[in-house]
């Protein structure tokens, strides 16, 4: 009879992910939980309520319509997403249409198409405060969430097989997690946003080098933990002593040297060039033979660990394209319209890279995250843009309600730009960006994602992951999730930045 480790490995192994559709599909939700969490301050707001709420009521409103959605999406929903997905696009959409009817200013007679214009263009032509992207921060707190939940949803049953990470080829939605991860990072370095930093370019080096020693920390934590736990190991993912903190350690360190030898607008190419080169190595040195067919693990710490280092180079080309997109979604700009242009493009280029994601799969190979290959950089990277420009969208829609409404008291959007904003109302945005568990998490994403691991592991321990009902497995996924952001929450409530550097 097969041990409970053996049943939980295999559990997650030899898995082939599910379509590049459902993975887009799933994009919309996020976004439309932002929607709904902004249309419901609204109408609570129009209802004369009183903005902002107590903090534990910020908490649990935040927790409800932003991470039980996505928690339930990846579990109990998951075969009906699309229905989900219609179901609050329509409710969504009716309340739009609620308020913008009611709290428009009136006219005496109809308004013609002429003055419908000149509202659209007026609308178009409003400026936002230009001193934050809202959707940026929020990409990378929800990137940050949806790994969290999976990495623990993932050894429940109720977590679709499909979601899961594949094993050589295919594209599940944890794949895609792991590569939105490293892109997440990129977009804000600070080549990215343009900040000006003293000293020599070789002193940055030295300084990013320093930087990473959490990550290593927490590398080798988790692997001495793994091996004296006996908890149960996908060694095809990363190798046997390899994880995805090494990964994120070398990878910042690798970019940091190519960003001080090299333009930092001329990223796109550096990762065009090393995505493209690594793929011919792939094909031409025989080295995907090697790493699929790796089943001799005693050749040393190279052979051991052949997935997760070869990798290494895939996922540098995705960082590099995160900061050429960070260049350019971090630009400073004030017009709704020049934001709607940047929504645009973003669209057109995830459309660009996904017919290139096409023809390589069927010229090339399929998508592997174990390999970190060409398509996979690509459709990391084009399923990325496509997320930030339906959060984007979110943004310029909530903009939109609170321009309507007058209601500005939405965290994690866009503030209208005023030219005489007084004290109290800045302090009121202030209060109320205070009380957001996005901007909680924010604050410390890296303590989150480590807190996420550690509750993973204690969790393990305490309940039968493998053979819990539906039922159990949601409540201890909800559990746990709220625990970890319970504890991230007070800590932004303390303005307490936990920095390990």
């Amino acid at each position: 009879m097969s041990s409970q480790k053996e049943l939980k490995e295999a559990f997650v192994s030899n898995l082939n992910g599910t379509s590049l559709g459902e993975v887009a599909l799933g994009s919309f939700l996020a976004p439309l939980c932002l929607i709904s969490r902004g249309l419901f301050l609204i109408l609570y707001h129009l209802g004369r309520g009183a903005l902002p709420l107590p903090w534990i009521a910020h908490l649990v409103l935040d927790f409800s319509m932003i991470i039980l959605p996505l928690v339930l999406s990846c579990t109990v929903l998951s075969d009906i997403l699309h229905l989900v997905i219609l179901g609050l696009t329509v409710v969504s959409g009716a309340v739009l249409c609620y308020i913008y009817r009611t709290k428009r200013p009136t006219r005496p007679t109809r308004p013609s198409a002429t003055s419908k214009d000149t509202a659209a263009k007026s609308f178009f032509q409003s400026h936002v405060q230009c001193d934050q992207v809202p959707f940026v921060t929020i990409f990378r707190v929800l990137v940050n969430v949806k790994t969290a939940i999976s990495i623990l949803a993932v050894d429940f049953s109720v977590f679709p097989r499909r979601y899961a990470k594949t094993e050589t080829y295919g594209t599940g939605v944890m794949d895609f997690g792991v590569g939105a991860y490293v892109l997440a990072n990129a977009l804000v370095c600070p080549e990215a946003r343009r900040k000006e930093v003293s000293g020599s370019k070789l002193s940055q080096v030295v300084k990013q080098l320093v930087s990473v020693w959490p990550l290593v920390i927490l590398g080798l934590a988790r692997l001495v933990s793994v091996k004296m736990s006996g908890y149960h190991e996908h060694v095809s993912e990363y190798g046997v002593h390899w994880n995805f903190f090494f990964t994120l350690a070398i990878v910042r360190v690798a970019a940091s040297v190519l960003l001080a030898l090299f333009p930092v607008n001329g990223s796109w190419l550096l990762a065009l060039l090393i995505g493209g080169l690594y793929q011919v190595t792939l094909e031409m040195s025989g080295l995907k033979y090697s790493i699929i067919h790796n089943n001799d693990r005693t050749g040393g710490f190279l052979q051991a660990n052949m997935e997760g280092v070869s990798s290494v180079v895939g996922y540098i080309a995705i960082y590099m394209a995160g900061v050429q997109i960070g260049l350019y979604v971090m630009r400073p700009r004030t017009q709704v319209k020049e934001w709607i242009r940047v929504i645009w493009n973003l669209l057109l280029g995830s459309a660009v890279l996904y017919t290139g994601l096409i023809l390589c799969q069927a010229s090339v190979e399929p998508v592997s995250r174990r390999m970190a290959n060409l398509p996979f950089c690509l459709w990391t990277i084009a399923q990325s843009m496509f997320f930030l420009s339906c959060l984007a969208t979110a943004d310029v829609i909530l903009f939109f309600m609170k321009t309507v409404s007058g209601c500005v008291l939405v965290s994690s959007s866009w503030y209208p730009c005023r030219k005489e904003a007084s004290v109290s109302e800045e302090k009121m945005e202030k209060k109320v960006e205070g009380l957001c568990l996005i901007q909680a998490v924010n604050r410390n994403q890296l303590l989150f994602f480590m807190l996420a691991n550690l509750l993973t592991g204690i969790t393990n321990v305490l309940v039968d992951t493998f053979n819990s009902s539906d039922y159990i497995s949601v409540c201890v996924l909800l559990s746990y999730m709220f625990i970890n952001s319970f504890a991230i929450y007070i800590l932004h409530l303390m303005k307490i930045t936990v920095k390990f550097w």
